[in-house]
């Protein structure tokens, strides 16, 4: 049996001819041995700055470049790129960075256990940190946030010095969780460029790592960490865009094609390192927890939120904002999915003649078709604030010079500067989230097309309800007054 050969499916690469590794500028600089390096480095420069002025510079959010560099610049910045190219902020992790520095000290020899292998962990991570964010107003607390990202490297390199791999990145970490689902609307991918060239291969070296010749016990360059085979590699997800394949490839066999996007939640196929997404619940909920935590997350900083706590206070008999808090997340996050996806998959179900046994997996696969719309709410989101504050960091980089150097070797601050007013980003929010929605209607269209040739449009009729009712209600929350968060005035 041909291990590789068997791996290899019809319809493995997106045959979209366009090699972005082959552009002469672009993929000169991609396919540099250091490339990952010097992005890992810069941010790693940011990072530290931030975390140094978080602790020590004015605890005021709008004049703190720990607040204002991760809570309006970082996350605007970070779904413009998932959305132009893909994963670029794993590309540059500084936490993968200080870790490998790590390990030259010391290898580690632990597997991750296999009980807590999948996204479960990541799941609980990622809501707390969704939960952490509104308890605490992070958005408003610079030493706070300094500290957070502190943590975050050393939680990073604790794991990843215990355990062999990428352990953090494909289990734990929230923030790779998060590009992972939303890299699914990326353009881009990683993919083979010939398949008879990885059948002819036998060193398997884009995930083993490519060894020294006079020394095969010595990894030159190592492979895929999150234990992709590029062979079977379908989509994105749990992808970093590390482009250690590229590297350790010794036929040069390797491409970052152009592609759909979002058509790799439609494909139904088993997926190297992942399995089949029909039969993965935690990816599934970590989809459902990417899609409805953009919509709290949005609404909580919408006017109404405030009466709506008012409201379940005088329910739950409670003053606790914690516990009020809680149960408005357990609301949004759990209660309010759970009834919109049983009750669409049982409509569905019913109407396509789906045997009441296939109910749950055709719930896993078409919540999926949530996704996009789900990417466009975070973007709409995270862009109004990238938007509005856009030239903000000019006069709180000026400020941080003044008060790490003690002159302003940069001029005097322009406090005026900020960005777009919000009537003006508005029209582009409602853009970017009539797309997102037409986005889902699509996938959802191929989906039902795939499962029920016959009688697509049953299929579909009640997701796409769910779908146009959950985009009524995003435009809703926009169009209600928000918190300009971290800038200092409020609109």
């Amino acid at each position: 049996m041909d291990p590789i050969g068997d791996a290899i499916r019809p319809d493995t690469r997106s045959m979209s001819g366009v090699d972005l590794l082959r552009w002469p500028i672009v993929g000169r600089w991609l396919r540099w041995r250091h490339a990952r390096t010097s992005a890992q480095l810069c941010l790693l420069l940011v990072a530290v700055v931030l975390m140094l002025h978080g602790i020590f510079g004015p605890q005021i959010a709008p004049a703190n470049l720990a607040t204002v560099l991760t809570w309006v610049h970082y996350r605007g910045l970070l779904v413009v790129a998932l959305l132009a190219a893909g994963n670029l902020f794993c590309t540059g992790c500084p936490f993968v960075l200080t870790r490998d520095w790590a390990r030259r000290l010391h290898i580690p020899t632990w597997r991750w256990p296999a009980r807590l292998r999948g996204k479960w962990l990541a799941v609980v991570l990622f809501a707390g940190v969704l939960f952490a964010y509104e308890l605490f107003d992070l958005w408003a607390l610079p030493r706070a946030t300094a500290y957070l990202v502190l943590a975050y490297f050393l939680v990073a390199m604790a794991t990843d010095l215990l355990f062999a791999g990428a352990s953090f990145c494909k289990h734990l970490c929230p923030v790779g969780q998060f590009n992972f689902i939303a890299s699914t609307m990326s353009p881009l991918e990683i993919e083979i460029r010939d398949e008879g060239t990885c059948r002819s291969c036998r060193t398997l070296d884009c995930i083993s790592g490519r060894r020294a010749p006079d020394a095969p016990a010595k990894v030159v360059q190592r492979g895929c960490e999150l234990g992709l085979f590029l062979p079977a590699k379908v989509g994105n997800l749990d992808c970093t865009f590390c482009l250690d394949c590229v590297h350790a490839c010794p036929h040069d066999n390797v491409a970052l094609a152009l592609r759909t996007p979002g058509l790799e939640l439609v494909d139904s196929r088993r997926r190297s390192g992942i399995g089949r997404l029909t039969t993965r619940l935690d990816l599934a909920v970590l989809a459902m927890l990417f899609v409805f935590g953009a919509l709290v997350n949005a609404f909580a900083m919408a006017a109404p939120v405030y009466r709506v706590e008012r409201w379940m206070a005088e329910v739950l008999r409670t003053t606790s904002e914690s516990v009020v808090l809680a149960a408005l997340f357990a609301l949004g996050l759990v209660v309010v999915p759970m009834l919109l996806v049983g009750a669409a998959a049982t409509v569905s179900g019913l109407l396509a003649g789906t045997p009441v046994q296939d109910f749950r997996r055709a719930a896993i696969r078409y919540c999926y078709a949530l996704v996009p719309l789900g990417f466009s709410v975070w973007v709409a989101h995270y862009g109004f604030h990238l938007l509005t504050g856009a030239l903000v960091i000019v006069p709180v980089v000026q400020s941080a010079v003044v008060d790490l150097l003690g002159f302003a070797a940069l001029g005097l601050p322009l406090w005026r500067w900020a960005g777009l007013r919000p009537g003006t980003v508005f029209p582009i929010q409602l853009g970017v989230v009539l797309l997102g929605t037409l986005g889902s209607l699509g996938v959802l269209q191929v989906m039902a097309r795939s499962d029920h040739p016959a009688r697509f449009i049953r299929a579909m009729l009640p997701w796409a309800v769910v779908i146009v009712v959950l985009a009524a209600t995003v435009i809703w929350v926009l169009v209600q007054p928000m918190e300009m968060r971290g800038m200092g005035f409020n609109g």
